[in-house]
């Protein structure tokens, strides 16, 4: 089924974008897939289809789990940065 109409791709390759780069947001999706967001729509059905394609993984990720560690280098989001200031 294609899930954006702009960048035309399928949930096929959200699904195999999710497996292989192992993206945390809809925005890094497009990123792996090689294009931008332009008019936005689909970004709800690509978070639908990330969350659907890790499943169990995503509601409970520990210190053991690939896709863990595989973002255990990534830059703190804005949130967490916002915690961290405040505890200090």
């Amino acid at each position: 089924m294609i899930v954006c109409s702009c960048n035309v791709f399928s949930d096929r390759d959200v699904r195999d974008a999710v497996a292989k780069d192992q993206p945390r947001t809809a925005g890094q999706v497009y990123g792996c897939l090689g294009c931008s967001a332009q008019c936005g729509r689909c970004a709800t059905t690509i978070r639908k289809i990330m969350d659907d394609a890790l499943g169990a993984c995503a509601k409970s990720c520990c210190s053991g789990c690939p896709h863990q560690q595989a973002h255990s280098h990534a830059e703190p989001q804005p949130e967490s940065m916002m915690l961290q200031a405040a505890a200090a």
